[in-house]
């Protein structure tokens, strides 16, 4: 195996844990809160993903590009998320009655530290790529689709593990899951190919100094757009994840659904939206050479529409195929604009900054964008779905509140369709331009023209 190759098999195990870290908890989580008595505050929860995500990757961003190498940084922050987490499960465990502020102090302090670790994780491996002489391009996708991996098997471990009441993904016990693969994750990030810093002296105005360049690109309308448009379709991005399961999983209260596999095995069920990611990460290369960043991101804001839409109209029997089409639109609704954006972002900025960007785009995705939407979202089902009404009532408001979602993302859609130029920079990409990029490097110098 050439050292290329083993480069990427390294990688891919990293992006693996990565994500299995995430995916211990992040679907499963809402299905432990409503069952011990915290439906109304499941919002915070994943609220504070985006709340800590407005500042932590920046900071964390910055002290990987000027002091701590992004491999230890990832590391670093790994270790303490993974404790504050097996906390909040000792905390779980040890307690008849679970109360919301314990609780929500220690899983907070916990994603504080594991949400910058997606920026950095991206940064390891540009970074390791670039020292290869691989195309990020073309290399990171079939490597983030590890990641994807890693997040699937997490959650089908906490669906399918455990008494049959009490299965992990309605317990505490996806907590250690989580706390052990952080821990994994401390020690494997270590072994990765070392990350420069800028170690030249603090030079230009304080913008310079405190390693905020990255905000300056603001100043660019091509990528202020770009970042706007990311905050608006973050908005999209952690309601399934909060509400997903406890939907399915409520069709148990209605008589004519309560055997439905779907409906005891809700975690199972959206594990299909995390298998369709595995198989249209393959496709970013092609459809950002053949239809461009704009392209790419209009595809992910209308599969939004799709996956919302398709969703709430769907039920875990005769409609059970309306909501496996809506798991499988979800790898374009996430990775045409998590993955894409990423690439995007690394491609336009210098190297200088590209961990501090990369904080940038966590912000305004999973932070602005995330806890707009998570705190919206949390209103609407609250509003409309209100556990003393008769189940159908309920059904009811679910299926508004789904209809909601889904003109959200078709209204973003459009706006961005109108709003966003790929000309903005004075290029054009046109069929010939791509075939010569392709026929320099492979496609990399795409991304570059667009």
């Amino acid at each position: 195996m050439t050292s290329q190759s083993m480069l990427k098999v390294r990688l891919a195990a990293l992006n693996f844990l990565e994500f299995a870290v995430w995916g211990a908890y992040l679907t499963s989580l809402g299905n432990f809160l409503f069952k011990n008595g915290l439906g109304d505050q499941i919002g915070w929860f994943y609220a504070m993903q985006g709340i800590v995500s407005l500042f932590m990757p920046s900071v964390i961003g910055i002290i990987a590009d000027r002091w701590v190498p992004a491999q230890r940084m990832l590391s670093l922050c790994h270790m303490l998320a993974g404790v504050f987490m097996a906390l909040a499960g000792f905390y779980c465990m040890s307690v008849e009655s679970v109360s919301f502020a314990p609780l929500f102090a220690l899983y907070s302090v916990s994603v504080a530290f594991f949400m910058p670790t997606i920026g950095l994780n991206n940064s390891v491996a540009f970074n390791a790529l670039s020292k290869y002489g691989l195309d990020t391009v073309k290399a990171f996708p079939p490597i983030r689709t590890l990641g994807t991996v890693g997040f699937i098997c997490a959650m089908l471990f906490v669906n399918f593990t455990g008494p049959e009441d009490a299965k992990y993904q309605t317990t505490y016990v996806q907590m250690f899951v989580s706390a052990i693969l952080s821990g994994v994750m401390m020690f494997y990030a270590l072994t990765m190919p070392k990350c420069e810093i800028n170690t030249a002296p603090p030079t230009g105005n304080m913008i310079d100094r405190l390693g905020l360049r990255a905000f300056t690109l603001f100043k660019q309308r091509k990528m202020a757009v770009f970042f706007i448009f990311s905050m608006m379709l973050g908005v999209s991005l952690q309601i399934t994840n909060g509400y997903a399961n406890p939907y399915i999983t409520f069709f148990k209260e209605i008589p004519a659904y309560a055997d439905a596999w779907a409906a005891k095995n809700a975690n199972a069920l959206i594990s299909l939206s995390q298998i369709s990611e595995t198989l249209c990460i393959l496709l970013i290369p092609y459809c950002l050479k053949r239809f461009g960043i704009k392209g790419v991101m209009l595809m992910s804001m209308f599969a939004w529409v799709l996956r919302f839409g398709l969703f709430g109209v769907g039920n875990p029997s005769g409609g059970l195929w309306l909501m496996v089409l809506s798991c499988i639109v979800y790898g374009i609704a996430f990775d045409f604009f998590n993955v894409s954006g990423g690439l995007y972002v690394d491609k336009e900025t210098h190297p200088s900054m590209r961990s501090s960007a990369q904080g940038l785009f966590m912000i305004m995705t999973n932070g602005l964008g995330a806890t707009i939407g998570t705190l919206c979202a949390m209103a609407i089902v609250n509003h409309n779905v209100v556990a003393s009404d008769p189940v159908e009532v309920q059904l009811s408001g679910w299926r508004v509140s789904w209809g909601i979602f889904a003109g959200y993302a078709l209204v973003v859609g459009v706006l961005f369709w109108i709003i966003f130029k790929e000309k903005d920079n004075g290029v054009s990409l046109k069929r010939s331009e791509i075939e010569s990029a392709e026929s320099e490097d492979g496609g990399g110098a795409i991304i570059e023209k667009i």
